[in-house]
């Protein structure tokens, strides 16, 4: 019961912090259990930042991006739940580095758009390797 309670209470801090930074909830009224869903369709539509930009550039801060697109019926989702073993600062460096995110879409989009930087393969053509797969 306890893992459960700390679960939601993780999911609710951030669910409110994302939503006071500017981000759009996909179900504002509805109080998050252990995740909640962030659709980025107003900033694609505003800056033309999509939720993989975002996931992309959440790994130059060291964060694992959260699952992006999923459900499909949510545009630009991102499914973000954080486990209840997170503590606060853990939550707060999230917090920090989607506060930045969210700057950076709409002051240099282009910036998310070439992400990520700092590890050891930038970003991916995917429909290159759609086209031309490679399997070893």
């Amino acid at each position: 019961k306890r893992v459960s309670q700390f679960a939601t209470m993780n999911a609710n801090y951030l669910m409110k912090r994302l939503e006071k930074i500017g981000y759009t909830l996909a179900f504002p009224k509805r109080r998050a259990s252990h995740e909640f869903i962030v659709t980025a369709k107003p900033l694609k539509d505003k800056t033309g930042v999509t939720a993989l930009d975002i996931a992309k550039r959440l790994l130059d801060f060291g964060i694992y991006a959260p699952t992006i697109y999923f459900p499909l019926l949510i545009s630009e989702c991102l499914l973000i739940e954080p486990t209840e073993t997170e503590n606060k600062n853990t939550l707060d460096q999230f917090i920090e580095a989607m506060e930045i995110i969210f700057k950076e879409a709409h002051e240099n989009p282009e910036k998310l758009k070439g992400a990520p930087y700092t590890t050891p393969i930038g970003r991916l053509d995917e429909v290159k390797a759609a086209k031309e797969l490679v399997v070893k």
